[in-house]
């Protein structure tokens, strides 16, 4: 049986990711509020925010970035959860 969670992004119970999807305090904060389809609706939005802010994932300044983004759309933490500014959709 899966497990189950109140999922931040959808705001509905959904079904749970099988293992914290990040590292550390952050990873577990995810695995317990964070829908599989929520990571899923998450991974779409950072290929946006990579591609938008032409970030590169293995700067660390980058990855700081990316965190802050991460925590915006999952948690509404800070100001950085909405699509990038200059983002149209194709």
């Amino acid at each position: 049986m899966s497990r189950t969670v109140q999922c931040a992004v959808l705001g509905v119970e959904a079904e749970g990711l099988e293992k914290p999807p990040y590292p550390g305090e952050l990873g577990q904060k995810i695995y317990d509020h964070i829908s599989a389809e929520g990571w899923n609706q998450w991974l779409q939005r950072l290929v946006m925010i990579i591609n938008e802010e032409q970030l590169n994932s293995a700067d660390s300044g980058c990855q700081e970035r990316i965190e802050k983004h991460m925590r915006g759309f999952l948690f509404k933490e800070g100001d950085m959860g909405a699509t990038p500014s200059g983002f149209h959709q194709p």
